[in-house]
């Protein structure tokens, strides 16, 4: 029922529309939003002079558009991101974690999502790649299905058996606003197998059976239901050749269009095809965000040939930083993925979560420009919503705020704070210059010693950290006894923040 009357309150919202477009950028922009996994801040060249990858697609992209350098995601780890992202919301005001293997949906059936107001819109949704945010699985497993332990592997998974691979699979994409989904749900997950819309193309019969062999890192894949034959690699190609032919079939298409292109890469397992080995000077993952980077320009070459360039807005960033691996590539190929920031994945010093970020819609946003605003994809809901001329409901997109004046030029964001969160209970909230590591250490991840060394971090004693980011980018010097003052400024804004809001 829940969902049959959240269908009726959007087709009401719907035929309520002509009052609100006409406040609207006229004519309404394609948007396309392409969604890198894992990638650091310093894998994108153009912001790295020591980058040891080419990444000539989107260093272009930069110079066609705007590049924000002080961007953030919501979380340190991938479900909560792409929930702030499309919601509008901070993750942590309902979860921390992942979606698990066949975990449920991550969006209530009441929350307005940006394919859901794009849709309301008068836009055609698509969503091509890495979902990660929960299905109905149990609609479709068998009542007696029950995970059994692998021998060998100190693991549980269940059999192919297990489910009726033949039936609708409510929850996904289709039911939170996309009016088309293709992908893998994610690369590391069972099922191993298509999902077209909201079923799945070939039954996985077989259990897994990890193929090809990872470029860097370990294969983290979890057992369970895979097709057989399937093989990491393809992946990618085959998300990036539909994506294409998704652009291409728009053209004579009266609707403006809204393409989420969430990419499997460069997230483990680390698996370039052939024609991209060797391409950079940083092993496998260098080779497979070399990879990565071709995706965008196959991508960008279709709106390109297809008249879709000038009347796209196209947004390239990550759900957060790159994983553990990159501290063994600082000392392999001397490439820095994180750039000048301390932290990687799941942390909460800025490497966890400052982002690329770049921008692109001719005539609108400015060209060859460099923003160091302050911006979040928490903010995409409300700058889209200004855009298509959408009136956001109170109760929804709490924590957004409309980035269309910097997107224009401007200089002044209108977020001034962000709340930096990974796991309960370890928060960061950055205002102004300034950083305060609510807890012992921003780290989650384990940090090498041998790093903390060679870059001249000391172990931090205090109950909590505080960084001036206008003289200490790299978050080197604690000032938390320095300061008490600001300390207990910035916990009392940390603490408005979680309780009431973010005032758009």
């Amino acid at each position: 029922m829940k969902m049959i009357w959240k269908r009726v309150c959007w087709m009401v919202l719907a035929l309520a529309l002509p009052t609100v477009v006409c406040r609207a950028v006229s004519p309404s922009p394609n948007i396309v939003i392409l969604y890198a996994d894992d990638m650091g801040y310093g894998d994108l060249a153009v912001q790295n002079q020591g980058s040891k990858i080419p990444t000539p697609h989107l260093d272009r992209l930069a110079t066609e558009g705007t590049r924000f350098t002080d961007a953030h995601s919501s979380s340190g780890i991938c479900s909560p991101s792409r929930y702030a992202l499309l919601t509008g919301r901070y993750h942590w005001r309902k979860f921390h974690n992942i979606v698990g293997v066949f975990g449920p949906p991550s969006f209530d059936a009441a929350e307005l999502t940006l394919p859901e107001m794009l849709n309301a819109a008068g836009y055609e949704t698509a969503c091509i790649g890495k979902w990660h945010l929960g299905w109905d699985w149990d609609a479709i497993k068998r009542a007696d299905a029950k995970p059994q332990p692998i021998p060998g592997r100190g693991a549980s998974a269940y059999a192919p058996g297990d489910f009726d691979w033949t039936a609708k699979i409510p929850g996904g994409p289709l039911s939170h606003g996309f009016n088309s989904y293709f992908g893998d749900d994610v690369p590391n997950f069972p099922p191993y197998a298509w999902i077209e819309n909201d079923r799945v193309v070939t039954p996985p019969t077989a259990p897994l059976i990890e193929t090809p062999k990872t470029a860097e890192g370990s294969w983290e894949a979890r057992p369970g239901p895979m097709v057989p034959g399937w093989k990491l690699d393809a992946v990618m190609p085959a998300l990036t050749r539909r994506s294409v032919e998704w652009i291409r079939g728009r053209k004579g298409n009266s609707k403006p269009f809204f393409l989420y292109f969430p990419f499997t890469s460069p997230h483990a397992p680390i698996v370039p095809v052939g024609e991209f080995f060797g391409k950079s000077k940083a092993g496998g993952y260098g080779d497979y965000m070399a990879q990565t980077d071709d995706t965008v320009g196959q991508v960008l070459g279709a709106l390109r040939e297809n008249g879709f360039e000038q009347n796209t807005l196209v947004i390239f960033t990550s759900d957060n930083g790159p994983e553990r691996y990159a501290y063994d590539r600082i000392r392999k190929f001397d490439h820095r993925s994180t750039g000048v920031f301390r932290g990687l994945k799941r942390d909460i010093w800025d490497g966890g979560h400052r982002v690329p970020f770049l921008v692109r819609w001719p005539g609108v946003v400015a060209a060859n420009r460099v923003s160091s605003a302050l911006i979040s994809q928490i903010d995409l809901m409300g700058t889209i919503s200004e855009i298509v001329g959408f009136e956001l409901p109170a109760d929804s997109a709490h924590d957004s705020h409309s980035l269309l004046s910097l997107f224009k030029g401007g200089t002044v964001s209108p977020r001034v704070s962000h709340v930096h969160n990974t796991y309960k209970d370890h928060y960061a909230i950055r205002h102004g210059n300034w950083v305060l590591i609510d807890a012992p250490s921003g780290a989650v991840s384990r940090v090498p010693d041998w790093f903390d060394a060679a870059n001249g971090y000391e172990k931090n004693n205090e109950a909590g950290a505080l960084y001036d980011l206008s003289s200490d980018l790299p978050q080197r010097h604690n000032l938390f006894a320095r300061h008490p003052e600001k300390v207990r400024e910035l916990q009392d804004r940390l603490a408005a923040i979680r309780a009431h809001g973010e005032v758009r």
